[in-house]
């Protein structure tokens, strides 16, 4: 299931706003102004995606980056205590999130951007660590490559050819 097409209609999709710019253009009779807004939409139960929208007004821009998020949504394995398999690391650019497993009762340990991303993927005990750029586009972007890079012990026995209890240890 992993490059699998995710149908959105069928899930009851929240959606969160992380960032909204102002993006001005001068031109000859003055300034153009237009707003982009970055978008994140999730179902709290493993499905989480985000879009960019640009519009001249700001609810315009939300809508669009709404539709565009839910175009890529993608699906997050989540263990038995409501966090993450394994650590992993996702890179974008130059932003970095280091995603670490939590046990139950440690809650949502992490910054704005990568805190509406795993909310709205469902996980509740987690702790992270951004680092390189700020840039909060960048940062949700490595944040959903940490969560695509995520496998759950069944794919890691298929790949490896061994039993699970072989792999949990």
């Amino acid at each position: 299931m992993r490059n699998q097409m995710i149908d959105a209609s069928a899930l009851d999709l929240q959606e969160r706003v992380v960032a909204i710019r102002r993006v001005t253009k001068v031109v000859k009779g003055g300034r153009n102004f237009r707003f982009a807004a970055l978008v994140v939409v999730g179902d709290g139960n493993g499905h989480v995606g985000y879009g960019i929208g640009k519009s001249t007004e700001i609810p315009e821009a939300i809508r669009k980056g709404a539709q565009d998020a839910k175009k890529k949504l993608i699906n997050v394995p989540i263990d038995e205590n409501s966090s993450i398999p394994h650590n992993w690391t996702g890179k974008f650019g130059s932003a970095s999130v280091l995603l670490m497993r939590a046990p139950e009762g440690t809650g949502v340990i992490a910054g704005g951007p990568a805190r509406a991303v795993l909310e709205l993927a469902g996980i509740r005990n987690i702790r992270t660590k951004s680092q390189g750029s700020n840039n909060k586009t960048n940062v949700v972007s490595a944040t959903i490559e940490a969560l695509k890079g995520l496998k759950t012990p069944e794919q890691v026995s298929r790949l490896r050819g061994k039993s699970i209890s072989e792999i949990l240890g």
